[in-house]
């Protein structure tokens, strides 16, 4: 029913995302480099070296697994009639965007999730051990979350049955605000205040990274700010403010093992969960370890 615009996405895809991708992060280098919120502890290039190694390595096993990744499941979905939006009519502007909103609603909770599962939590502290905080931060993540993520994608895709158009528009949005919201930058609190009540900012998300355990168990979402404060996991500011706040996690400070490609690869096999994760742990004001 949408047969024109399927076309034109599929043919598109790759250009769109990869465009959209480098112009973002650009954008984003250059913001921190003009006007940077916090000092950063250890070398940029050293990080970006590595953080950036750990993206390409990702994008070619994705490739590889997953030639057409999400939208080619969408377009499968789509021939085969699958999903709630392919069982009736829809308008396309309707069906899109119930699509993006339901798919932003199952990232915030698989951010839980992985927050929630010990086993899990292993993957994810690869992307909370980094020692600064800065648009690579947004995607720093172990191969085997990259992959267990893109397969929830694929089932909430088989379940929703989304045009195509959505499921690119939801990726573009996904990378672009992972890019924005964990850049080392700072929006004014006139415009900071406003703009959270719909989208997540960097101060609101910058809070996640923090070292103490009740901060990093807070403020989940990537693209809508409103799913923290619906499920009550929003914290407006850190307990020492965001020039004081420590990044990463207590049990990993090491340059060796959380800024090099190798130890970030190696981080979920090795320690012990101890804290952070979500049902395992009381907290309070204090820190500890």
């Amino acid at each position: 029913m949408w047969m024109g615009f399927d076309t034109w996405v599929m043919d598109n895809e790759a250009v769109i995302r990869l465009g959209m991708f480098a112009g973002v992060f650009l954008l984003m280098a250059a913001w921190e480099l003009m006007a940077p919120c916090r000092q950063l502890t250890l070398s940029k290039s050293q990080r970006w070296l590595n953080n950036l190694a750990l993206v390409v390595l990702n994008t070619l096993l994705l490739r590889l697994l997953f030639p057409t990744a999400a939208i080619g499941v969408a377009a499968f979905a789509a021939e085969q009639g699958w999903g709630l939006f392919n069982y009736s009519t829809w308008p396309l502007w309707l069906a899109a965007l119930l699509s993006i909103v339901c798919m932003d609603l199952v990232i915030y909770l698989q951010h839980v999730m992985v927050h929630a599962v010990p086993l899990l939590w292993r993957l994810h502290r690869v992307h909370h051990a980094d020692l600064d905080y800065d648009v690579t931060t947004g995607a720093r993540f172990h191969p085997l979350e990259i992959i267990l993520s893109l397969l929830i994608k694929f089932a909430i895709i088989l379940l929703l049955g989304p045009p195509l158009i959505a499921v690119v528009i939801f990726e573009v949005v996904l990378n672009a605000m992972a890019m924005f919201n964990h850049g080392n930058v700072s929006l004014p609190a006139v415009l900071d205040r406003p703009l959270r009540l719909l989208l997540v900012t960097p101060d609101m998300h910058r809070v996640h990274h923090s070292i103490e355990d009740d901060e990093t168990n807070s403020n989940f979402g990537f693209n809508l700010s409103c799913w923290d404060r619906l499920f009550g996991t929003y914290r407006d500011q850190p307990r020492k403010g965001h020039q004081g706040m420590v990044i990463g996690i207590r049990s990993f400070r090491e340059a060796s093992r959380c800024a090099t490609l190798p130890g970030m690869l190696a981080i979920p096999f090795t320690g012990g969960v101890q804290g952070y994760v979500i049902n395992r742990r009381q907290w309070d004001n204090r820190s500890e370890e």
